[in-house]
């Protein structure tokens, strides 16, 4: 897939930023500076971001924190962006922490959904508004919802481990599934999409856990303990993310089988494309975190400063639940469309190219 069409996924991600950033302000001022200063309407405001950990992915901090920050500061908003590392303890206080400091908008990703929901609850009471960011907090009172189509995500790893296993020559036979936190909406999500994939595909589902807080280390054990007792007879294993897809293809390394089981993940994480272009992983699924950044950072933008946003439609992240929200679309990610990842300027091929391996295989690939 080339750039271009890469590049309008995030068509509706270019509306809600001209509608929080446009040349209009609330207090009919001037328009705000394209970097670093402030219109009327922004002075003073403040953002405030809870961020969940840094063991379930890197792109938190890698990623998100860099891209929200500089949205905000384009905009002249100040922003609080801190990160709970795992710990709902922390979470809880962050989240009264800001509420205190008088923010306006909370942008959330929540470690479960019971502590977001109290979260969104206290911030409601003080007349803020609350945007859930990436995951859905269940049963909660979010403004707004931006994420992925986390189903969609889904389907694609799931559709595209179908495709690696029919390449095998295996067109039924059993499949596990390894699964995100199962305190995580998403989570339940991502396996909605795959499950029916491979399911309708004619492949059996026999083996099935979830990994606790998308633990890496723990993903690792529990694999083990589910490829032992099967004595390693599966022709697929979908793992939720690149994390565990990861601690997968290690364990089967150790059996010699990396590359013969096709796994999924999902994230494009470096490691993750590496594995993909030598073929230990069949395929990872790109979300293009700066739109979904841009997107959160520019409804946070326009509540904070008193405007409208566009670009939202209702969805239903949850059985009987539904959220105005941004849903972007998620791309399965091959060997040969690695190079696409790298052209949306998501990675770089120096990150991927690291060894005369990957060298190799970059080369093969046209990843450069």
């Amino acid at each position: 897939m080339s750039k271009r069409s890469l590049a309008a996924v995030g068509a509706v991600v270019v509306s809600l930023l001209l509608a929080a950033c446009g040349s209009s302000t609330g207090g009919g001022g001037s328009s705000a500076p394209a970097s670093g200063g402030s219109s009327s309407a922004a002075a003073g405001v403040q953002v405030g971001v809870i961020l969940p950990d840094t063991a379930s992915s890197k792109r938190w901090e890698n990623n998100d924190r860099p891209l929200l920050q500089a949205a905000f500061d384009a905009a002249g908003v100040k922003a609080d962006i801190q990160n709970a590392q795992g710990d709902k303890a922390k979470w809880s206080t962050l989240c009264d922490q800001m509420i205190n400091e008088g923010v306006k908008v909370l942008v959330l990703v929540n470690l479960d959904s019971e502590t977001g929901k109290a979260c969104e609850t206290k911030a409601g009471a003080q007349g803020i508004k609350t945007i859930d960011y990436d995951r859905y907090t269940i049963g909660g009172s979010a403004s707004y919802y931006v994420s992925f189509d986390n189903i969609a995500v889904g389907t694609a790893e799931g559709e595209g481990l179908v495709k690696c296993m029919k390449a095998n020559g295996k067109t039924s036979g059993p499949v596990a599934l390894l699964n995100g936190s199962p305190t995580d909406n998403n989570a339940s999500l991502f396996k909605q999409g795959y499950e029916a994939a491979i399911k309708a595909a004619g492949y059996t589902i026999a083996a099935d856990q979830s990994v606790p807080d998308w633990d890496n280390t723990k993903a690792g054990t529990i694999f083990e303990q589910m490829f032992t007792k099967a004595n390693g007879n599966f022709v697929g294993v979908d793992a939720a993310n690149d994390g565990l897809g990861g601690a997968v293809v290690a364990v089967l390394a150790k059996n010699g089988l990396a590359g013969k089981i096709p796994v999924t993940g999902q994230d494009a994480t470096d490691e993750g494309l590496q594995r993909v272009l030598l073929g230990t992983q069949c395929v990872t699924v790109y979300k293009a975190i700066k739109q979904e950044a841009d997107a959160a950072s520019a409804l946070a933008i326009a509540l904070a400063t008193g405007k409208e946003p566009t670009g939202v439609a209702d969805s239903t992240p949850y059985p009987g639940q539904t959220k105005p929200s941004v849903l972007l679309k998620p791309v399965a990610i091959f060997p040969e469309n690695v190079k696409d990842v790298v052209a949306d300027g998501f990675t770089t091929a120096a990150n991927l190219c690291t060894t005369a391996a990957l060298k190799a295989a970059c080369t093969k690939y046209g990843v450069s």
